[in-house]
């Protein structure tokens, strides 16, 4: 039998013969020349794959609070929620992002992953145990491997969905026990597919089966709606959704997760997530960063309209070339490449022949023969570097890949 040792090796082995073993790219982002970031040879390299999404990580408003609570506050918050780690800043982050999503009650947590992850194994383990009436959760086909990893650490029945197919959703809602309680999990922008989930629909089917909602609004938040509330703020529906879940990390910069909801139902999670409970809390200087993008971002109409006109603006001049462009109906832009090994050859050689930076998405987070490059332009990407990238992918990727798409 082999050791635990000659199976790791022998794993990696093969994910190497597959053309998908990550390798880290050290690339020092810089605040004041944001979307190039340094390598550590001193040259720069333009970057096309941040997830700051609204270029705010080197924005003044959360550069400057930031350094201020860590001169008030420290660099931790030196203990749990409940051991000496709430601070004033953390109470307000939360009263802010309630308001921001229209709910009663926010509650913080260590990162996105973490969010979903804690919220929804605490939701679906929430009735005691036992054979009569599991919860039942729906999960759209491409959730997240964090909500499928909170679905998963529960004992709910699970239903996965076909993605966004609202008539595959009603069929299994419609066999499962009327009186089961049901939870539907989804998410607004999906991120490597870039497309939308119909929320309005999705909200009322929840409403026709009595189940309870859960949206993950990870990829949407800070830059849809009037004032970035995401999608479900823009198509009118955040009332009608019971959990509404988000990240600090992308659009407004900073770092952590959080979920908006009910006050009672956001209470019973803070009261009960191992998640929330056993770990420590957000730096006081993170949460007071993440206040001031929000307040500054939900004023910041322009700053949105451009990441908009941004990423318009590239796909027309992708498909005025003829590259792959994958549809998209968000902000993400993704490039279909078809071939893990391949895949990794364009990026790599975006970034060693022409100093860009575009991460190659393969296998498992992606189906085998979907590989893709996913193109993120911020308010930051200008025309020139969006004419330099084309001229570089028409160099790198094979014309018969470009007929193939």
């Amino acid at each position: 039998m082999k050791s635990f040792k000659e199976h790791c090796r022998d794993a990696l082995d093969a994910i190497r013969n597959q053309g998908r073993y990550r390798v880290f790219t050290p690339l020092q982002k810089r605040a004041d020349s944001f979307p190039f970031y340094r390598r550590t040879d001193g040259s720069t390299v333009l970057v096309w794959s941040a997830n700051d999404y609204l270029a705010m990580g080197g924005h003044p408003v959360p550069v400057n609070a930031a350094c201020e609570a860590a001169l008030t506050m420290g660099t931790g918050a030196g203990g749990t929620r409940n051991i000496s780690g709430t601070s004033p800043v953390h109470d307000a982050l939360e009263a802010e992002l309630a308001d921001l999503h229209g709910k009663e009650a926010g509650l913080l947590f260590t990162s996105g992953f973490v969010s979903n992850q804690a919220a929804l194994s605490t939701i679906l383990n929430s009735f005691p145990k036992g054979p009569q009436n599991p919860w039942h959760c729906f999960s759209d086909s491409k959730n997240h491997a964090s909500m499928i990893a909170g679905i998963k650490g529960s004992r709910a029945v699970v239903n996965i969905f076909r993605h966004n197919d609202l008539v595959h959703l009603e069929s299994l809602l419609r066999a499962a026990p009327a009186d089961a309680p049901k939870l539907i999990a989804f998410e607004s922008v999906y991120s490597m597919d870039a497309d939308i989930a119909p929320l309005a629909a999705l909200c009322d089917l929840a409403d026709k089966y009595g189940a309870m909602t859960y949206l993950d609004e990870v990829h949407a938040v800070g830059m849809y709606g009037p004032t970035g509330g995401g999608v479900s703020e823009r198509d009118g529906v955040a009332h009608r959704i019971d959990i509404i879940e988000g990240t600090l990390a992308k659009a407004f910069g900073c770092h952590g997760g959080y979920i908006t909801g009910d006050a009672d139902v956001v209470d019973f999670i803070r009261s009960n997530a191992p998640g929330f409970i056993f770990t420590t809390s957000l730096p006081p200087m993170t949460a007071a960063a993440a206040l001031a993008s929000i307040r500054h971002v939900r004023q910041d109409h322009a700053r949105r309209a451009k990441l908009f006109e941004r990423a318009a603006t590239l796909k027309a001049k992708l498909d005025a070339a003829g590259l792959p462009r994958i549809e998209s109906e968000s902000h993400i832009v993704p490039v279909h490449i078809g071939e893990a090994a391949l895949c990794t050859e364009v990026s790599q050689r975006l970034l060693q022949e022409f100093s860009m930076y575009a991460t190659p998405i393969n296998y498992p987070t992606v189906p085998r023969g979907e590989e893709r490059l996913r193109l993120t332009p911020t308010p930051l990407h200008t025309d020139a570097m969006m004419d330099d990238l084309i001229t570089a992918l028409l160099q790198i990727i094979p014309q018969e890949r470009r007929a193939a798409a």
